[in-house]
């Protein structure tokens, strides 16, 4: 990163390719202006949107905090949960996850701006990972079209390590799903995975078994349609780290409820209205 401005309440850094695309001296001026980028729509809900933007010839992933307002907050309050302010929370747990040796989307600036925690505009800019496909993406028909049995060995094995990496530095996703986890198709048929969309992301002193088992189920239930048996199911418990038998029972337990409501109505309708705001 090359440059870095404190204006009292704003923070603002991006790496010198980035920075020669802005003209701007005024360092809240250039804040303004990467709040004000447009691009091909990729997440659009409230208080916040994630573009893909080209600058300079490079594709890049921005994501614009716009204040979660209190009414989120109080709402996470007062369920025990600690709400996501900003893009300062995605910024942390990319430092975090590649620390530990984790590929994850690269980190080419960042910014902060307000003292309202209900209304801080935040942003976090990233590099375009290029040819890679989301593990949803690439086990949709494996029910239909099994993959070559030694490749889904190697990428259970490959999940299940990345997922025990993280758990046992007290990191958990918290939105650990399979749409989440990508393969670079350039490096087949070596197996390199990506962890993206961090922006939920807790880091904590010592693992947390909740934590744990809140990710785990999450990723369970994002594969309950692809077809694995029960041997690729041990596998995965092989690789990923010991746990008792009442983990893996709430784990099925949280996962079973998470299909039930991801296939209701009501969420069915709310995922409707989510792409309509993307697409618009």
């Amino acid at each position: 990163m090359a440059s870095m401005t404190i204006h009292q309440t704003m923070l603002i850094k991006l790496s010198a390719t980035v920075r020669g695309f802005f003209q701007a001296a005024d360092e809240s001026v250039v804040f303004d202006q990467v709040m004000r980028l447009r691009g091909e729509a990729f997440r659009v809900v409230p208080g916040r949107k994630t573009s893909r933007v080209a600058l300079q010839g490079k594709s890049y992933f921005v994501k614009q905090h716009f204040g979660v307002g209190w009414l989120e907050i109080i709402k996470n309050l007062m369920a025990f949960k600690k709400p996501i302010l900003s893009a300062m929370t995605e910024v942390h747990a990319i430092e975090t996850i590649t620390e530990l040796g984790i590929a994850t989307t690269p980190l080419v600036g960042y910014g902060q701006r307000g003292f309202n925690p209900a209304r801080l505009q935040s942003f976090v800019m990233t590099e375009d990972l290029g040819d890679i496909v989301s593990l949803e993406d690439l086990c949709a028909d494996w029910q239909s079209n099994p993959p070559e049995p030694k490749f889904k060995r190697h990428l259970i094995m490959a999940v299940a390590k990345l997922a025990r990496t993280i758990h046992e530095n007290g990191v958990n996703h918290r939105d650990f799903y399979l749409c989440h986890l990508c393969l670079d198709r350039q490096t087949l048929p070596a197996i390199h995975l990506y962890l993206i969309d961090l922006h939920r992301v807790m880091v904590q002193e010592t693992p947390s078994f909740n934590g744990n088992l809140k990710d785990i189920a999450a990723l369970y239930f994002s594969s309950m349609d692809i077809g694995l048996s029960t041997r690729d199911l041990l596998r995965f418990q092989f690789y990923y780290q010991p746990q008792s038998v009442v983990f893996w029972q709430k784990v099925v337990a949280r996962s079973l409820k998470l299909y039930a409501k991801y296939n209701s109505q009501k969420f069915q309708a709310k995922l409707r209205d989510e792409r309509q705001l993307t697409h618009e």
